[in-house]
């Protein structure tokens, strides 16, 4: 699975071992969601400051948040995507979308949740990735499946709850 990992931020070091992380929590998601066609995704990287801007921007809401996700494509159940050619990555993938999230609140949620960066981290990248997939917590039903299969997966990652 094609990741595109790009780093807009100077508060958290980003290194190979950050960026394996992301790509293996990202495919775990996959994995564990039964989605089995290929897939590119892009990951940004930001601070507070460059993720309250989007937050504004695209809900709104003129505060930091956590992580926002921006698919390209609809779902329906089971997972199936609705696609054309343009959604292609070119290599016969789906373009699934992008999920930009803000390291310095992924710091900060750690400390607040008495647990270690990477399990934060971890978090935020099935959380967007789950959204990619067309998961969504906006009903009480919705937010029940979503976070059942979240906590699956983090648990699959040994990054579940202490």
């Amino acid at each position: 699975m094609p990741i595109e990992i790009e780093n807009m931020q100077a508060a958290v070091e980003v290194d190979d071992k950050m960026r394996s992380f992301i790509c293996m929590a990202a495919g775990q998601t996959l994995a564990d969601a039964c989605f089995e066609l290929g897939v590119t995704a892009g990951f940004v990287l930001t601070d507070d400051t460059g993720i309250r801007e989007l937050n504004l921007k695209h809900r709104g809401m003129d505060e930091p948040t956590d992580v926002l996700s921006f698919p390209m494509l609809e779902f329906q159940r089971p997972l199936h995507p609705f696609y054309s050619e343009a959604d292609s990555d070119g290599s016969g993938g789906l373009l699934l979308g992008d999920i930009v999230i803000s390291l310095e609140r992924v710091q900060l949620q750690a400390q607040e949740y008495g647990h270690g960066f990477k399990r934060e981290l971890g978090f935020m990248v099935v959380h967007g990735m789950l959204h990619l997939l067309g998961f969504d917590h906006d009903t009480p039903m919705q937010e029940q499946e979503m976070f059942a299969l979240q906590e699956s997966i983090l648990s699959n990652l040994e990054l579940g709850r202490i």
